[in-house]
């Protein structure tokens, strides 16, 4: 689960990391009164809009009009998904800013053309920085426990570095058992080459971290920048946290956090019946029993001319009403020209998928070409239901009739791309 800016700051504050004097508004005249009550009237004199999205690269986004899609400009440059106000009436300018902002769409490198529609907007103040690092905890899954990765040089370009410089980048990992460990926060802050006044508080900030990390049971944590004033405070400027889906029943109170309106409507919809759903930008829609016979599957699709339109794991314990409900949503999607439903039976039944199925589409007006493939327990018996349902498919025997028949049905729907 993906969290908002303001949100993961308001965890990490929580386990002792400091953040900057913040606050989140939805509206401009609430984004003038609060830069007037409390940046202004406590002696701030520069301020920092930040627009709320669960995507990266805001600062290098271009904001554009939520209905014509035309880029919207604050004095003849770009409005950016983050912009500053400093000097003058600056909470005249966060109220002004703050129309152009709020309501529209933000585009950067990760929300695709589209863009995101903005919000929220959290208002900063401006810190002096004399130093942006990068600090990031994720799961090293090749090693099976966390890492802690720091680069001297954090900011917009941190991929730029972490592709052309990754010698740059500082990694150590974190025992399951003893945990992140002082003399690892130290010896990475000396790695780092930081000052010597730097080294004891970077390195108590690092283990503040890995104790937030472990607590809130996160995927990923992400400091990015994590600055140095001029005045001596190490200070996370922008916060990144992904909660792990798999350990949200242990904490109930991150649920009201979660923000649907930045999740694609269909994953929403299959999260409430449990199935493990992804969009994707492809024309076949697929719908598989397991992750690994997934991907494969996919392969397929993109070998046979196509693209796939989804991740969709049924599980190996689905009943008829969730395989039901999973096949509906495969097909609301507008972009699948074919669907190619693809079960090995282990311990799901193929008649129970079968059965599924039909009642599918016995709901659902079906307007694409459907592939089946069933293999398995009870795989006779799905042939026959599918036969005696009176509805068309193109059935398959194996994985190379159904990788043709999918070729043929794209051959047929125009959308066949070179094999």
């Amino acid at each position: 689960m993906h969290l908002h800016e303001f949100q993961a700051k308001e965890l990490l504050q929580r386990y002792g990391v400091p953040v900057p004097l913040g606050r989140v508004v939805r509206t401009a005249e609430e984004a003038g009164a609060v830069t007037y009550q409390d940046f202004v009237l406590n002696g701030i004199r520069a301020i920092v809009l930040k627009a709320q999205i669960h995507a990266g690269g805001r600062g290098k986004g271009q904001i554009v009009h939520a209905d014509t899609g035309e880029p919207l400009t604050w004095n003849g440059s770009p409005v950016r998904g983050v912009m500053l106000a400093r000097e003058g009436n600056i909470a005249d300018k966060a109220y002004r800013l703050a129309l152009q902002m709020l309501g529209n769409r933000l585009v950067t490198t990760q929300t695709g053309s589209a863009g995101r529609r903005v919000r929220y907007l959290l208002i900063e103040e401006v810190l002096p920085i004399a130093q942006e690092l990068y600090v990031s905890i994720t799961l090293d899954r090749s090693r099976n426990r966390p890492v802690l990765m720091v680069s001297a040089e954090g900011g917009m370009d941190i991929e730029t570095v972490a592709a052309e410089r990754p010698e740059s980048i500082v990694r150590d990992h974190i025992h399951p058992l003893w945990g992140f460990q002082a003399f690892q926060a130290r010896r990475i802050a000396f790695r780092l080459g930081l000052p010597n006044e730097l080294i004891t508080p970077f390195a108590e900030l690092l283990q503040k971290l890995a104790r937030a990390y472990e607590a809130i049971e996160c995927n990923l944590l992400e400091l990015n920048p994590l600055v140095y004033t001029t005045d001596g405070r190490l200070v996370a400027l922008d916060a990144k946290l992904t909660l792990d889906d798999n350990a949200l029943f242990r904490h109930p109170e991150y649920e009201p956090l979660r923000d649907v309106e930045e999740e694609d409507p269909l994953e929403v919809e299959a999260s409430h019946y449990h199935l493990s759903y992804v969009k994707l930008d492809g024309n076949v829609g697929c719908m598989v029993n397991g992750a690994g016979l997934a991907m494969a599957t996919m392969d397929m699709i993109q070998l046979s001319g196509g693209r796939p339109a989804n991740f969709l794991d049924v599980g190996g314990a689905a009943n008829v009403e969730r395989i039901a409900q999973a096949f509906r949503i495969m097909l609301s999607d507008p972009n699948v020209r074919v669907a190619l439903v693809n079960i090995f039976g282990g311990i799901v039944r193929c008649d129970r998928v079968a059965n599924g199925i039909v009642q599918a589409l016995q709901q659902v007006a079906v307007r694409v070409p459907v592939v089946v493939r069933l293999e398995g327990t009870n795989a006779e018996e799905a042939a026959q239901i599918l036969h005696s349902s009176g509805l068309r498919f193109r059935v398959a025997r194996s994985l190379e009739d159904a990788a043709l028949q999918v070729q043929e049905a794209l051959r047929e729907a125009g959308a066949l791309t070179e094999v």
